[in-house]
């Protein structure tokens, strides 16, 4: 059975929340533990979790896009989000969130 828009573009806001964290904690803590104090044992399971995390977002926001027929230019700028440190922070406010 699939989702309703809507309740995809709310997981979508989910997701897009927590892969923002993800990509944080594994840029902005795990990073310099590993590189700097020489502490790896984070740096997998947290980028492990990432992965997935940005993976799923990836897909929801191809599902989304056909589900509520953005633009390309939407799909795109919700897309390079995931790729920039706050960027599915700023997606939420400016294009999810905007969506009824």
């Amino acid at each position: 059975m699939p989702l309703s828009p809507t309740k995809s573009l709310k997981i979508l806001r989910i997701l897009a929340l927590w892969e923002g964290f993800s990509y944080l904690l594994l840029v902005g803590i795990c990073m310099p533990l590993k590189y700097i104090f020489n502490i790896p044992e984070p740096t997998y399971p947290v980028g492990l979790a990432h992965g997935v995390l940005f993976v799923s977002y990836c897909i929801l926001v191809l599902v989304v896009t056909l589900q509520y027929k953005w633009s390309f230019k939407t799909m795109f700028l919700a897309g390079i989000a995931s790729l920039l440190p706050f960027g599915t922070f700023v997606a939420d406010k400016r294009i999810f969130s905007q969506q009824k």
